[in-house]
């Protein structure tokens, strides 16, 4: 307990003294984000705040995290260095699509390959159990990357990435704390003491953004989390910290982001347009065009990813596969709603005008 308890204050406490500096050094290289079409702020805003999340669970883990105890940890902290140099240089110099991609990748191959982090079973979802070796691999890859893909895509208004980030690692941590998989709680509270930190920074009017380093890092955390999730159930026998349908249960814990990225994707390759095209269509953009502010946005999609969460929990009965149809439906059923409302509204302003 006082190891979780350390690891959190550490790291909140380096990100939340690192920021400062983080700004003042970034306004004075004009390393800034600038308002734009697609933008939803108004002022040149530093957006490198990844960097000081960065350092904040980086230092939090090594100091109190024991190597020994920890057997993957060095592979781990690879792959957050590989994401960590990927998202800085897009925040400072802007890549490309594919390279980003390509990085992307390489961490992955290190997670899965080196601290076999992957998925094994799918818990009965279309009738498997036992996944053979190649497609655990590609299917894992593909989690990986959607995840990492998914915190950086709903990066856009303030509050939102790292308020979703810490309430799946508070999540997520609690779980690994009972079960006494401390290391992986260890990884959580980081993640949370680090990303509270910088939300203090972060709220309206934003200070600073955490940019692609802090987004696609809080991502390449989620994964590894949700993955460990699904995995250490398979041990867990009759304990009773074991759910009946941890797949669902962490799709419901990621619900926002991977909803909003699929909903997203999905609706560009139906437009015949590129899926990595960027656009104003995501679910706070919609809430922004309903007249909400930042923070009335952030609030109302986070008590949205809770509620779905106690749905998740309470509906372990149903099976992971009839759970996540559930989930899908509703999750679809309120965009829907949201979309009702925008358009309602903008017929409104039509009437007016």
């Amino acid at each position: 307990m006082y190891d979780i308890v350390l690891v959190f204050i550490t790291a909140f406490l380096l990100t939340f003294f690192a920021i400062p500096s983080i700004i003042h050094i970034a306004r004075i290289k004009h390393l800034v984000d600038e308002p734009g079409e697609r933008r939803a702020h108004h002022i040149s805003t530093p957006s490198l705040g990844g960097i000081g999340i960065f350092a904040g669970i980086i230092f939090a883990i090594i100091l109190w995290t024991p190597f020994t105890y920890f057997a993957n940890l060095q592979y781990i902290l690879c792959a957050f260095i590989i994401i960590f140099l990927v998202g800085a240089k897009d925040d400072i110099d802007p890549i490309s699509p594919k390279k980003k991609f390509l990085g992307q990748i390489f961490a992955a191959l290190i997670l899965v390959f080196f601290s076999k982090i992957r998925l094994t079973s799918f818990y009965g979802i279309f009738g498997i159990t036992e996944v053979p070796l190649v497609l655990s691999v590609i299917v894992t890859l593909f989690i990986i990357i959607l995840i990492i893909n998914a915190f950086n895509l709903i990066d856009g208004i303030n509050g939102l990435s790292g308020s979703i980030g810490i309430l799946m690692a508070v999540t997520f941590g609690s779980w690994f704390f009972m079960i006494d998989s401390i290391e992986l709680a260890s990884v959580s509270f980081a993640l949370a003491g680090s990303v509270l930190a910088f939300l203090y920074y972060n709220v309206t009017p934003a200070k600073i953004f955490m940019g692609d380093t802090g987004s696609l890092l809080i991502g390449l955390i989620a994964a590894i989390l949700a993955i460990n999730f699904i995995e250490l159930h398979r041990g867990l026998g009759e304990s009773k910290y074991a759910l009946a349908a941890p797949p669902a249960m962490a799709a419901g814990i990621l619900i926002l982001p991977l909803f909003d990225t699929l909903r997203v994707f999905v609706s560009r390759m139906l437009k015949g347009k590129s899926p990595f095209k960027p656009d104003r269509n995501h679910i706070h953009h919609l809430l922004l065009d309903l007249g909400l502010s930042h923070m009335q946005a952030t609030a109302i999609l986070i008590f949205t990813n809770v509620i779905f969460i106690i749905i998740a929990y309470k509906l372990q009965y149903l099976g992971s596969l009839n759970l996540l149809i559930l989930l899908l439906v509703l999750a679809s059923f309120l965009t829907f709603l949201i979309y009702m409302l925008r358009s309602r509204l903008n017929q409104k302003k039509v009437v007016k005008n």
